[in-house]
């Protein structure tokens, strides 16, 4: 991007090879691969990752997660800010350069264009000639091949939430309903206009990213750096050599491949996502001259000027046992998780009756939700009162993510009743595993 002009300059980053490409394709491989095929795993006749908004429910292989714990959510939220200051803290902007999903897909686009309309120099003439047939070609080739990868992205993402077979059963029949046009059309679009237009532009203006730089880095920060001390001062190489002159020969590789557009040469700037690119077009330049590599690599601050840095610092060792507490404590609540909701009201209509016999009975409805994955019976006790439950099916079958209503009456003698009000315990539990059961209070009115 031109800064001076205020006016967006096209970027043509050039194709690179190298060690941290070849991790960046491998990266990307095992991210849009687990992406794309998730949605279409089955799991006991289900799809085994399925967030249900309609149903409420999220189906996540073998857990099932109800809207009664969206506290989980809370809790992923926070561990996941916590980790993130301490990742960033760590090792920089690393997330953004591999693992982004903006990067993923817009590396993507920007492969599909090299494969169709050539490389840096290629893209530039093509772009800058007239219309011709070949031009309007390789443009369509472009944008259809952009169109139809955004598609898959968007179908892929939809999945997720509609389910993928009932979502392609649709698509197949042409029966797609208006909803799912809606969202399809949104989240293609979405795609195609980021990664095949904005690009860079989603990095430098509305992601916080970058500028979140000045509060989480620190010196010891993983970066990616230029190596000053060594590199200057720079010039082409036929004047390298020299006493007093650095190895850096000028060739502008380092700015020609980055995605963003910058001179890393320049120090550090909130518009390095940390892709490396960088650091194999360097390499590969002193590779050939038969220098060192390293001029513009992985590091700190510290490490860059003081050749050496550190890991271990207090705010990293404090975001360290923030994280496993909390790790542990969701293991926990994860381990000892019930399946089992049971909801008690009482019937307001009538607060107590008495019997033929001189007894009092109070009335009450039970709601029982088994979230597990397979039925269950049911018993239902009471505990903390000499009562009996006289009415209503006792046990009860709940099928998977079924919600079981039933009313009971409570029925107890005067004299084993110690106040007005009683407190006591609705108990639900399982027939074949008595472990799986849930509690919840209730009470016993008398005159």
């Amino acid at each position: 991007m031109s800064q001076g002009s205020g006016k967006r300059k096209k970027i043509y980053p050039k194709r690179v090879s190298g060690r941290f490409r070849t991790i960046r394709w491998s990266v990307s491989a095992v991210l849009l691969g687990a992406y794309f095929i998730l949605p279409w795993l089955r799991l006991d006749g289900r799809q085994a990752l399925l967030f249900d908004i309609p149903g409420r429910k999220f189906y996540i292989f073998n857990l099932i997660i109800w809207p009664q714990e969206v506290y989980y959510l809370a809790f992923l939220i926070i561990f996941l800010v916590i980790a993130f200051f301490m990742f960033t803290a760590v090792a920089g902007r690393l997330w953004c350069g591999y693992a982004c999903p903006q990067t993923v897909f817009t590396d993507i686009f920007m492969s599909m264009e090299r494969m169709i309309e050539g490389d840096r120099r290629e893209r530039m003439r093509l772009d800058e000639a007239p219309w011709t047939a070949e031009k309007f070609l390789k443009k369509a080739l472009k944008h259809g091949a952009w169109l139809v990868f955004s598609f898959a992205t968007a179908f892929t993402f939809l999945a997720y939430f509609t389910g993928s077979d009932r979502l392609l059963e649709r698509l197949v029949g042409l029966n797609l309903t208006p909803s799912d046009i809606f969202w399809l059309g949104l989240f293609t679009l979405a795609t195609y206009g980021d990664c095949g237009f904005l690009r860079e532009l989603m990095c430098l203006v509305p992601c916080p990213y970058g500028r979140f730089q000045s509060a989480l880095f620190d010196q010891d920060t993983l970066i990616i750096g230029y190596d000053a001390g060594r590199g200057e001062p720079r010039g082409p190489a036929r004047k390298q050599g020299g006493e007093g002159r650095g190895d850096c020969v000028d060739c502008t590789l380092c700015v020609q491949v980055c995605p963003t557009g910058i001179d890393i040469r320049d120090g550090l700037q909130y518009e390095c996502i940390a892709c490396a690119q960088c650091v194999d077009a360097c390499n590969m330049v002193m590779r050939k001259l038969g220098r060192p590599e390293g001029l513009i690599r992985y590091g700190s601050l510290r490490s860059l000027t003081e050749g050496a840095g550190r890991i271990l610092r207090p705010r990293v060792v404090v975001y360290a046992l923030v994280l496993v507490v909390l790790l542990g404590a969701m293991v926990y609540k994860l381990g000892t998780r019930v399946p089992l909701d049971l909801e008690v009201l009482r019937d307001r209509r009538s607060l107590y009756q008495t019997t033929s016999d001189g007894r009092l009975s109070n009335v009450y409805t039970i709601k029982a939700m088994n979230m597990d994955s397979a039925p269950h019976r049911y018993m239902i006790r009471v505990k903390g009162i000499e009562a009996d439950i006289i009415t209503g099916t006792n046990p009860i079958l709940v099928g998977s993510g079924e919600v079981y209503r039933t009313t009971l009456v409570l029925i107890a003698e005067r004299e084993r009743l110690r106040s007005r009000v009683n407190p006591f315990l609705f108990v639900i539990e399982d027939v074949d595993d008595p472990r799986l059961k849930a509690a919840r209070k209730s009470t016993f009115l008398m005159p």
